[in-house]
């Protein structure tokens, strides 16, 4: 019995066999072979070989090995830094400011004088 696979739509299959791509591309321009970065990465050769084949199943603890190995977990940090969208969203909730300031509550003497 195998593990079950995530379903994906086409278009998230696209962009995962892509970064995968990239991920292979990466580690050719370094000169390293599939075993090297599979062994620095502490991960098995199939792993590596399902991550660059876009595979779903790969994790991220995975993927961030395989980028340190690389030189480019970096990277990773700026995946979703720049969230135009979610920033819009965020200011569309937003209450609209005060139109004066809040009542300032008196202050208790507390000393006896």
């Amino acid at each position: 019995m195998g593990r079950d696979r995530p379903v994906l739509l086409p278009r998230h299959q696209r962009i995962l066999e892509g970064l995968g791509e990239q991920l292979r591309l990466a580690r050719l321009r370094r000169r390293l072979s599939a075993v090297q970065v599979s062994e620095r990465a502490n991960i098995s050769r199939s792993t590596l070989y399902l991550m660059e084949k876009g595979d779903p199943g790969a994790s991220l603890g995975n993927l961030l090995r395989v980028l340190a190995v690389l030189g480019m977990e970096g990277q990773l940090k700026s995946l979703a830094s720049d969230d135009t969208l979610g920033r819009k969203l965020q200011d569309a909730g937003l209450k609209h400011p005060r139109k004066r300031a809040p009542r300032r509550r008196p202050v208790k003497d507390g000393g006896g004088e």
